[in-house]
């Protein structure tokens, strides 16, 4: 084959640039699985492998070895490994998917307790129960527990029955929100549900479990620090439970960006090893003889490894936290080996375990936010003018080196929230935009304050010397939180965002790769992607009808509100309106507005219909229902054939043709929730046509 000049040019490119292959071998994988949960049906995901398999074998056949070594061998090995990331998560998908229970039941059971969540302030307990479906089927359901209902018999363990109202878990109410039965399938859990009755006891739960030492510490904390905040906080940072941290407390670590502090991940597990690796690396150079003969890096490796994992199973050993835990581990190998601590390649190797073994995770939250902002920091620690920076710091004056460290955290900070900014409104539709401020002083004091100091506690606690050291961390636990409710309240401090197209976050990501992952100045070429990405995202606008899965409530933009079906008090209004850009109350309860569709403009509306016209550059009718419509065939034809979009709980007869969409209970059952831009007649649905994964 005769030379091609842009081929040339990319192995050029590659060879000049020492082109890294592991971090991009990551990309592909994350990119395979992605496509898996994008794409709907077997047929696709099989022609996306032929795909990968035809692209691979053109490479081999028609590129010379010897011209195009790099191009070969990069494309080839990047093709096989998105088709491997797809095959990952569908073969995953096949080995643990379970599905949910066919139909709710209410009914008397005989269950096992496997896991309890203990309530936080104002909500109920939850258990992990274990029983028989109508089939003999061992199935999973996760539970609410209500405090009229609980024992303290009800623990891990435990063999009770009750009557309980089991029903599937459930699908996301609207495009863009989180879908449980997504993550059900992948847990083993088949429904959801609640406690109706008091519980008759056979076998009481287990004794001294892990989650009986977590327990435990928890109520130490609690006992030993007496400001209720503080003491929620440091309870959190021992045993991973949120539950006992006030509700007004945990808003404003939300809306300052310092809620990262209260999921155990990366921060925590990497700040316990650190601390062990440090104190053993010191108290082992004091023993001479045992120095002059055993590496010591290596020692303090494997001691840091073991506090991670430790700390890991003590915090619940949730998935994320086993990330973060794997990760330090491969860093704590690195170190030993006389490597270097924090590189893509370590990051890519970790993202690749993961990814082997929990292909689901990509589509998480936590996966995406962790592994984006660990990308960020070695990208910007690693670029050429900020090595240059910090060989430049050491030739200052001590109060100079300060100011300059202090700048490189702050920069750090605000480059790990601007990558994360979108991910963040993506899942969550809100962001505190100080964060970076905050996190300035908020991650030095936990890591380097705060935890040393429940660390020394809880070893103290026992020779009964820790009463002095419990009132300081109480008050350094405290510095958090004022930090946390003086950033909330600045004005401007949270960005509340609507819907945030797929296509919107990817191509942000794709050029935030690139920025990250290249080399030289053709690193750049990202910039403007990132750029305007994110300033689009900044100037998004809400969709202009959401209708919720059910079809018991929707929400519809217009002149500057929001016109609810039904008063907006219940759980899918609060869901829909943080698509619609709205934020809650003070309690975390209601908006704030309570506008109903009686209230808009022209509306005209009876026992069964209302029937509005909505639309900025065009006049759409839209008929609702408002409840289970039962009239009349020939008024409901009439009706239908008026209008241009018919929305309706129940399924109505074929004979309701409306010009343009319909969202009946049929329709809706089908494709879930759905969100409309009416000028530019474009539907979303939380599940495509032809979905064929298994929640």
């Amino acid at each position: 084959m005769r030379d091609l000049s842009s081929l040339r040019w990319v192995e050029t490119a590659l060879v000049m640039r020492q082109f890294e292959k592991m971090p991009w071998l990551a990309v592909a994988m994350l990119v395979g699985i992605l496509v898996w949960f994008g794409l709907p049906s077997p047929g696709e995901w099989l022609v996306f492998l032929g795909l990968c398999g035809l692209s691979a074998a053109l490479v081999l056949l028609f590129l010379d070895d010897e011209t195009y070594p790099f191009v070969r061998g990069a494309v080839v090995s990047l093709v096989l490994m998105m088709a491997a990331g797809l095959m990952i998560a569908w073969g995953r998908s096949t080995l643990v998917g379970t599905p949910g229970i066919g139909r709710p039941v209410v009914a008397e059971m005989t269950v096992r307790v496997i896991e309890r969540e203990e309530a936080s302030r104002g909500r109920s307990a939850r258990l992990l129960l274990a029983t028989r479906d109508a089939t003999g089927e061992t199935i999973r359901a996760r539970v609410t527990l209500s405090e009229e209902f609980d024992l303290p018999e009800l623990g891990p363990g435990a063999l009770v029955r009750a009557r309980l109202r089991l029903m599937p878990p459930s699908r996301a109410v609207a495009p863009g929100l989180y879908d449980y039965a997504q993550a059900a399938w992948f847990d083993g859990i088949s429904a959801t549900g609640s406690v109706m009755s008091e519980f008759e006891v056979f076998e009481g739960a287990r004794s001294r479990e892990t989650s009986d030492v977590q327990a435990d510490l928890h109520k130490l904390v609690l006992d030993r620090i007496d400001d209720a905040g503080a003491a929620g906080i440091a309870a959190t940072l021992v045993t991973g439970e949120r539950w006992a941290i006030p509700d007004a407390d945990a808003e404003a670590m939300r809306n300052s960006g310092m809620a990262h502090l209260l999921s155990i991940s990366g921060l925590h597990v990497g700040a316990v090893i650190a601390i062990v690796w440090f104190v053993s690396l010191r108290l082992l150079a004091l023993w001479p003889a045992l120095a002059l003969r055993v590496p010591l890096p290596f020692v303090a490796a494997v001691a840091g490894a073991f506090a991670g994992i430790g700390y890991t199973l003590l915090t619940g050993a949730a998935l994320p936290t086993i990330r973060a835990c794997i990760a330090a581990i491969l860093v704590l190998a690195a170190m030993a080996l006389g490597r270097q601590a924090l590189s893509m390649r370590l990051v890519a190797i970790a993202a690749i375990v993961v990814m082997l073994f929990w292909p689901e995770a990509v589509v998480g939250a936590s996966f995406q936010l962790s592994f984006a902002a660990v990308i960020a920091i070695v990208a910007l620690h690693n670029s050429a003018q900020v090595v240059r920076f910090r060989a430049a710091t050491r030739q200052f004056s001590l109060p100079v080196r300060a100011l300059r460290h202090g700048w490189m955290l702050f920069l750090t900070g605000l480059v790990i929230e601007v990558s994360l900014l979108p991910l963040v409104l993506m899942h969550f539709h809100k962001a505190g935009l100080y964060s970076a401020a905050a996190n300035l002083f908020v991650i030095p004091l936990t890591t380097m304050v705060v935890m040393p100091l429940i660390g020394i506690c809880l070893v103290l606690e026992p020779l009964g010397l820790s009463d002095p050291l419990w009132s300081l961390c109480g008050t350094a636990t405290g510095w958090l939180l004022d930090i946390a409710h003086t950033t909330s309240s600045a004005p401007r401090a949270v960005k509340i965002s609507p819907l945030v197209p797929l296509w919107l976050v990817f191509t942000i990501a794709a050029s935030g790769t690139w920025l990250a992952l290249w080399t030289g100045r053709s690193r750049l070429l990202g910039v403007p992607g990132m750029v305007l990405g994110i300033l689009a995202l900044l100037s998004l606008s809400p969709p202009d009808l959401i209708v919720s899965g059910s079809g018991r409530q929707l929400a519809l933009n217009s002149g500057g509100n929001t016109y609810w079906l039904r008063g907006p008090e219940n759980f899918e209004s609060e869901r829909i309106g943080e698509l619609v850009g709205l934020a809650t109350d003070d309690s975390g309860g209601s908006f704030a507005s309570s506008l109903t569709l009686i209230d808009f403009p022209g509306a005209r509306c009876n026992d069964a219909f209302c029937s509005i016209e909505a639309g900025g550059g065009q006049d759409v009718q839209i008929l609702i229902g408002r409840g289970r419509v039962h009239a009349d065939p020939d008024e409901l034809r009439q009706a239908c054939v008026q209008s241009d979009i018919v929305i309706a709980e129940n399924a109505l007869p074929h004979l309701c043709e409306p010009k343009w969409l319909m969202l009946d209970g049929r329709m809706l059952s089908r494709r879930g929730g759905a969100a409309i831009d009416i000028d530019a007649r474009v539907v979303s649905y939380v599940r495509p046509a032809g979905d064929a994964h298994g929640w």
